[in-house]
């Protein structure tokens, strides 16, 4: 398992965090997501063998 930090910027609200959460828990490989308000940042734990941080990135533009 590897756990990265991506920065998000633009979230306004719960429910921008909670959309971010979701999509990136549909990912593949991924096994848990936390997701800041405050700091902007997504904290994600995933498996380096089903995933990649450019899939990562592409979940959270995805997400608005």
């Amino acid at each position: 398992m590897r756990t990265v930090q991506i920065g998000v910027e633009g979230m306004t609200c719960a429910s921008c965090v909670a959309r971010v959460e979701r999509n990136l828990s549909k990912v593949q490989g991924v096994e848990e997501v936390g997701v800041n308000l405050a700091t902007e940042k997504a904290s994600i734990e995933y498996d380096p063998e089903q995933t990649n941080l450019e899939a990562l990135l592409s979940s959270v533009h995805k997400s608005g």
